[in-house]
């Protein structure tokens, strides 16, 4: 069995614990938390709703929270980068576990996509629908049934996910236990797919085809413009920001 399946506390409780509204808000916060950090994020706003949130994903928000509120910006961008630009068992494109850069990851990202349009929504030119910030994004404010399904069908790279940040001893582990304490835990053929994820890592790049992101990648499938490498881009899907939760009067 691969180093990164060895026996350790499980990942979240059952999902049964937690109702479709406290799914909705655990994945808001933890879309915006995952995001790339920066001085317009409304930490205050995610903090009131952070205490209103069952202890099961209270804890762990509220300790990457505490991390993120007490570490320099220039420091949490820096980190940010190296730990999710730079390990391809990091990263937070979910069809980059399963596909790679490869034509079949174009097929994948074009049902994201389709997603998104068939609920009204769509992305600006520069975002890549299947970061998983945009993911929560829309299932906490769009779609919850859809959104959850996307995240199920990539069960296994979401896991594979957690378990390299709880390797590296991120403090980004506490925020994909969080979104996976909505889901059911990894059993089945998901455990088997993560095994071998773990032991060789995302597909590698299929002979004659460019990189997507590269010019003339799958132009056909997919819109031009869209980007994987580099810093990720504000979520911005149109959608209603989160309520500020008064009387606080503390707003984003």
């Amino acid at each position: 069995m691969a180093p990164l399946l060895r026996s350790r506390r499980p990942a979240s409780r059952s999902a049964a614990t937690l109702d479709d509204n406290a799914v909705r808000a655990t994945w808001q916060v933890a879309s915006l938390l995952i995001d790339y950090p920066d001085e317009s994020q409304p930490l205050d706003v995610v903090e009131q709703a952070i205490a209103a949130l069952p202890e099961v994903v209270q804890e762990p928000l509220a300790r990457f929270l505490a991390h993120r509120s007490g570490t320099p910006l220039g420091e949490l961008q820096a980190d940010y980068v190296e730990t999710f630009d730079t390990r391809r068992r990091c990263t937070l494109f979910l069809t980059y576990f399963l596909h790679g850069d490869t034509r079949k990851r174009g097929m994948a990202l074009l049902r994201f996509k389709q997603t998104y349009l068939a609920a009204g929504l769509e992305l600006a030119e520069t975002e890549l629908p299947d970061h998983l910030a945009v993911v929560l994004e829309f299932a906490a404010t769009a779609d919850l049934q859809q959104g959850r399904q996307l995240l199920l069908d990539h069960r296994a790279g979401l896991e594979l996910l957690r378990l390299s940040l709880t390797d590296l001893g991120s403090p980004y582990a506490d925020i994909v236990t969080a979104v996976c304490a909505g889901l059911p835990p990894v059993s089945g053929d998901d455990l088997e797919v993560v095994a071998k994820l773990a032991a060789a890592g995302p597909p590698d790049e299929e002979v004659g085809l460019t990189p997507y992101g590269a010019p003339g990648f799958d132009a056909a499938l997919v819109d031009p413009g869209y980007r994987q490498a580099g810093r990720p881009t504000p979520v911005d899907l149109g959608l209603p920001a989160m309520p500020t939760a008064a009387p606080s009067g503390r707003g984003a």
